[in-house]
């Protein structure tokens, strides 16, 4: 499966295991940048992988800042967009498995590899449960509507 995957300055080493992890779980990841630790703009690599996802060009994405947040909330502004923000492998499996979440976003400051690679496995090896959620997914995809 294709992963976007994208960082900003702060999140740059941790970009660069994460693609390493994919390969080593069978997955082609896709980077998106930043290339380097120079100071850049998180938003921008948030919506670059978000519109990968959103397109099509990848099936999901991943993407890291300093903290997590901040790309969340970039993330989350482009159309068809299901970002989530997690810290540990219950939030990682459940936005997968109950909310249909197409990104996991990651803060490197805030969350030292050993976890981050548990909550990208979590994240990857969930899928949507549907049932239930789907009626709840649909009303969050209706949302789009409203910008």
């Amino acid at each position: 499966m294709t992963i976007a995957v994208g960082a900003d300055h702060a999140g740059y080493a941790s970009k660069e295991l994460l693609k390493g992890w994919l390969r080593e779980m069978g997955h082609e990841p896709l980077d998106l940048g930043t290339a380097g630790t120079d100071p850049v703009d998180y938003p921008d690599f948030a919506v670059a992988v978000a519109r990968a996802v959103a397109g099509g060009r990848a099936a999901l994405g991943i993407v890291v800042c300093g903290s997590g947040i901040g790309v969340s909330i970039a993330a989350n502004k482009v159309r068809g967009i299901r970002a989530a923000y997690c810290t540990d492998t219950y939030s990682a499996r459940h936005a997968r498995g109950h909310n249909d979440a197409n990104m996991l976003t990651l803060g490197e400051r805030v969350t030292g590899p050993g976890l981050m690679r548990e909550l990208v496995e979590a994240f990857l090896s969930s899928s949507f449960e549907g049932g239930r959620h789907a009626r709840r997914v649909d009303k969050i995809i209706a949302l789009d509507e409203v910008r």
